[in-house]
């Protein structure tokens, strides 16, 4: 997967979803649970863009409230990482996403709170 590529298939995403397309800064940075990898389901969720980040925690298997449960990376890297999630990564905040192996997904909107 390239950055042209990417686009068209986040594009493609967001226009399944019904969100509007809010291509992410590869330069900034989202929450992401690394060491979680290999784990079923796979989940993330956009909030507000803010402070060098572009709102995203991504994380598969079960949630933990653990301080260090995400890891800080630049978006840039994701597609060498974990290039699965990076198709989801230009819904708008407040959408969330969910996916597994065996062929599950889902993407809704959910409003931040605040908002």
């Amino acid at each position: 997967m390239n950055m042209s590529s990417t686009t068209f298939i986040q594009e493609e995403t967001c226009r399944r979803a019904g969100s509007p397309v809010c291509i992410p800064n590869e330069n900034l940075k989202i929450g992401i649970a690394l060491q979680t990898k290999k784990l079923q389901p796979v989940t993330g969720m956009r909030g507000v863009p803010e402070n060098g980040t572009e709102g995203w925690y991504i994380w598969a298997g079960e949630y933990s409230k653990d301080p260090e449960f995400f890891q800080s990376i630049h978006i840039i890297h994701l597609i060498e990482i974990w290039t699965e999630i990076v198709p989801y990564l230009a819904l708008a905040p407040g959408y969330r996403f969910i996916f597994d192996n065996e062929g599950y997904e889902d993407m809704w909107y959910e409003p931040i709170i605040g908002e």
